[in-house]
């Protein structure tokens, strides 16, 4: 569920409440009470719930004689029930880049996928496989991608599940995308297989990686593929 899903399952009082917040900055009670038309004490209970869910933070200020005013504020959780459509600029910015230049976009992911590499080989020493492709589902979770791994049903490996695409915006936009994440999972594990086996980018609900030891001298994952630009199972690479 994205933040905004979250914001839309709120009753309409605190939609109201982080409206005003939103647009205000801070707001004591009283002036909450005064814009959603409800009463003070009324106000504070709605208050308390939105603190208590991290939405909402408070502060103390002495605005004059008498016991100091709490005036309240949203949180980073606040905000980001918000939309704010970073991908929009970013893809944008990476079509005006590949169009001056083409081939930009292409080295920049490379940089990226290099990066990502070092630390996942600095995460990823245990012997055991089923240790590493944990250590690389733990990167992706860290990564924002809701990631995480489970044995294959047949018990031949391997499933890494991302139920979330930290870069979705982008990677419906630039196919280069996609394509370096599946190349990043064969280079951190490379005495594998690795199929693409569920793409968010075609529809699927999440993007699913099966992951398949090779024995030595197989030729690896990087022998997996079937025709340029797609898996055997027939999904797009990118």
């Amino acid at each position: 569920m994205t933040e905004q899903d979250a914001f839309a399952l709120l009753p309409q009082t605190r939609r109201e409440i982080l409206r005003h917040l939103k647009g205000s900055g801070e707001l004591r009670a009283e002036e909450l009470a005064d814009a959603v038309g409800m009463t003070a004490s009324g106000m504070r209970q709605q208050l308390a719930g939105l603190v208590a869910e991290g939405y909402v933070t408070h502060r103390q200020v002495r605005l004059g004689p008498g016991r100091p005013k709490h005036v309240y504020r949203l949180t980073e959780a606040g905000e980001n029930l918000f939309p704010r459509r970073y991908g929009d600029l970013v893809g944008d910015l990476l079509e005006t880049a590949q169009a001056e230049e083409p081939g930009f976009v292409d080295r920049l992911f490379d940089r990226r996928r290099e990066r990502r590499l070092e630390r996942a080989r600095a995460r990823t020493t245990a012997p055991g496989l089923a240790d590493r492709v944990a250590a690389i589902a733990a990167i992706l979770d860290e990564d924002g991608y809701l990631a995480g791994a489970e044995p294959l049903a047949d018990g031949g490996g391997w499933l890494i599940v991302e139920q979330n695409c930290a870069i979705f915006d982008v990677a419906i936009r630039c196919g280069i995308a996609c394509s370096s994440e599946l190349a990043f999972l064969r280079e951190a594990l490379p005495d594998t297989e690795v199929r693409r086996v569920s793409h968010m980018v075609a529809g699927a609900p999440h993007c699913a990686y099966e992951i398949r030891p090779v024995a030595a001298g197989a030729g690896g994952s990087g022998d997996s593929a079937g025709p340029a630009g797609s898996d055997e199972s027939g999904e797009v690479d990118g």
